[in-house]
């Protein structure tokens, strides 16, 4: 799992393992709904509280907090089938339908994921958890009508794609008593997305007619979901509140994964490496595994022996742009200057499936400027920034790069990409240069002869 923010901070995070296992879920159901999985953005914003959302750019949002509320991986899925929902509705992109105090709302909800999007998470949370959108009749009628669509939706969905609808209503009715409470002791999730008895009742009534109402979950859907509760606890709680969470009479593997990396957070390193290593012995081509005890070495002050580990990693899941950072964050922190080439290689397949992670191009720009590479670096800070959302210091750095870069190559001409997306035109471009052809000759001292 990327490096956690605080408990009282709201941030992204990332974990190989854990998506992998929620778009195994779900993307059958998205495709079910007649979306495209690829398309669909499924964000894990680290905070407590229970809530979740959808937007513009078909991205979705799921809090850790309503994950570890989930009793199985069914209800778990009917939340984001219901986001989906969302999504196949275009609830959040109407331009039209909405009444006036809808607006606002809406307008938030998208403001607010793309500040998560952009490195904001606490402004993109702040506006996405705000009820001060719901004052007026309308909009809380027109919301209402949103959510029985998306239930809807979602139920269908979840049946065509051979699982049931009934964890989405078992969902519902845990909280039906958040009907009764006010704004202030609502969960977030409830304030943007009313219940009320009447609603679940709408809903259960098509679900248990579903063909696949009575489908069960396998065994190892149930492992997963207990793995992926067992890790968010691991690192998101305190490490005393995991290790009592998950005694040592536990022998399960979610509860030994989850006190290796409790031990680990809580700088009991050898106990942590013997644990994980444990854990190895039994699943030797388990890559979380491996990158876990990576993890540990890396974060000890130990990049060297941390490479193997998340060598091994990337062999057993060489898709996954995540370990590959990992394992060039290793090797550069090593300080070998032979092993720079392989860090650049290991980032550059990264990007070339993920090429919005911030650390990937973070970590480029670093490897090229200890390799003297000063082009090929600042074309890394541009495509940082790019992606990060700040498009004038993307600008800035990608115009630094053409300058050092050889003209007409691959990595000029995504300079000159990236310039041409801030709005200039090649007028624009041509300009600066003869100006700056200018500034050189001015600056050009002739030696007189004989001097």
């Amino acid at each position: 799992m990327a490096a956690a923010a605080p408990a009282s901070a709201q941030s992204t995070i990332r974990d190989t393992e854990i998506e992998g296992i929620i778009r195994e879920w779900s993307d059958p159901v998205f495709s079910a709904m007649g979306l495209d999985p690829t398309e669909v953005e499924v964000l894990l914003v680290n905070d407590p509280t229970l809530n979740a959302f959808a937007t513009r750019g078909r991205i979705m949002g799921i809090n850790t907090g309503l994950i570890l509320r989930t009793e199985d991986p069914n209800q778990l899925l009917g939340v984001i089938a219901h986001e989906a929902g969302h999504i196949k509705n275009r609830h959040t992109l109407r331009d039209g339908a909405q009444s006036a105090g809808m607006q606002p709302f809406l307008m938030s909800m998208a403001l607010g994921a793309l500040a998560i999007v952009a490195g904001e998470p606490g402004a993109g949370a702040a506006l996405m958890g705000s009820g001060q959108y719901f004052g007026t009749l309308n909009a809380l009628r027109y919301i209402q009508s949103q959510e029985g669509e998306a239930d809807i939706t979602a139920a269908r969905g979840l049946d065509a794609a051979g699982q049931s609808g009934r964890g989405l209503v078992e969902f519902f009715e845990n909280f039906r008593s958040q009907e009764v409470f006010s704004d202030a002791r609502r969960f977030p999730y409830f304030r943007s997305h009313p219940l009320s008895g009447q609603r679940i009742e709408a809903l259960r009534r098509p679900v248990e007619a579903m063909p696949n109402y009575g489908a069960v979950e396998s065994p190892e859907r149930l492992a997963q979901h207990a793995l992926i509760v067992a890790k968010i606890h691991a690192f998101m709680d305190a490490p005393t509140q995991t290790l009592r969470t998950y005694l040592d009479s536990d022998t399960s593997f979610p509860a030994r994964y989850a006190r290796a990396i409790a031990w680990y957070r809580d700088g009991q390193t050898q106990r942590a490496l013997d644990a994980t290593d444990a854990l190895i012995a039994e699943d030797m081509d388990n890559p979380y595994l491996w990158e876990l005890k990576g993890q540990i070495l890396f974060e000890e002050g130990r990049p060297t022996e941390a490479i193997e580990a998340h060598s091994r990693s990337v062999e057993l899941r060489p898709d996954a742009p995540l370990l590959r950072i990992n394992l060039a964050h290793a090797l550069i922190e090593t300080n070998d200057p032979a092993r720079l080439e392989e860090a650049v290689d290991q980032l550059k397949r990264a990007t070339a499936r993920e090429d919005d992670n911030t650390l990937a191009w973070r970590l480029l720009a670093q490897a090229y400027s200890s390799q003297g590479k000063e082009g090929e670096a600042r074309l890394a800070s541009a495509e940082y920034y790019f992606a990060a959302g700040g498009q004038e210091q993307a600008t800035q750095f990608a115009l630094r790069a053409r300058d050092m870069l050889d003209r007409g190559s691959l990595e000029w001409r995504r300079a000159m990409d990236i310039v041409l997306a801030s709005g200039a035109t090649m007028d624009d471009i041509q300009d600066l240069d003869r100006r700056q052809e200018q500034r050189r000759d001015r600056q050009t001292v002739v030696t007189p002869p004989g001097a």
